[in-house]
């Protein structure tokens, strides 16, 4: 079976990191969670979610039994994973790095921003979740330091932002926006209004903001969107428009391969 994925060209073009965003194609899930769910929180059937997971790894020629994930939190808390046998855990963080030779990280969203990083010439991976509350409290920052942390250089890191809600779908009020420049009064350019509308929030914008601003040589925003192709991916925000449950797509980033 072909599983359908998006990459980005400027971490396909790092030596030894394999990647991808997947979507919700090419599973075996049905129904709401049709059809690549990655989820076991959501209702979908664990058997169905097992293989989906194992299915995306092989496609990556990355090891099922050497993914790491985190339990998602919408918090600014990195993982930093050095022990080999700590890689079954599921620690509450929203980013985890790693320095281990074979290791896959992945993180799972359905809108909010999902972020793979990698330093090639340090051997240094991470992936991060940021949903509104982790982007404005600091994951991407966090993120980049914790990857330094293991003799990552800020200027050598290429970060890919992958598909998430955007701007034109994301509407959050004036209140929320007032909020947010409140603490963030450089993100003006990251908040619009339609005309006759209410304020949006451009996230991935936001997230590519503060990666720049961390040092990240490169970021690389693959500018797709969840919310406005809900055939190809997982959106939380149109399933409750619509009433129904979803499933959750996942990330993926490997250091080296089978």
């Amino acid at each position: 079976m072909t599983i359908p994925f998006e990459q980005s060209r400027a971490l396909g073009r790092l030596a030894g990191i394999r990647h991808g965003f997947f979507g919700r194609r090419g599973g075996g899930s049905t129904g709401d969670f049709a059809s690549l769910n990655a989820s076991d929180t959501v209702g979908d059937r664990p058997a169905c979610v097992e293989r989906n997971r194992e299915q995306m790894l092989l496609t990556l020629g990355l090891s099922p039994e050497e993914l790491a994930r985190v339990k998602q939190v919408h918090s600014a808390r990195v993982v930093v994973l050095t022990d080999p046998a700590a890689i079954g855990e599921l620690p509450e963080a929203d980013a985890i790095v790693t320095d281990i030779r074979g290791a896959a990280l992945g993180i799972m969203t359905a809108d909010c921003t999902p972020i793979l990083l990698a330093d090639a010439e340090a051997g240094v991976i991470g992936a991060a979740h940021a949903g509104w509350r982790g982007a404005v409290t600091g994951i991407a920052e966090a993120t980049v330091n914790a990857m330094v942390s293991l003799g990552a250089d800020p200027e050598r890191i290429v970060a890919a932002i992958g598909p998430t809600i955007s701007e034109s779908n994301y509407e959050v009020g004036p209140e929320w926006a007032a909020e947010l420049l409140k603490h963030h009064r450089d993100a003006a350019n990251r908040i619009s209004m339609p005309e006759g509308g209410r304020e949006h929030f451009d996230l991935p914008g936001f997230v590519f903001d503060h990666l720049i601003g961390a040092g990240v040589g490169v970021v690389d925003d693959l500018r797709l969107c969840t919310y406005a192709e809900p055939k190809k991916y997982f959106s939380h925000r149109w399933a409750t428009h619509k009433g129904i449950p979803t499933g959750r797509q996942l990330s993926i980033i490997g250091l080296g391969g089978l």
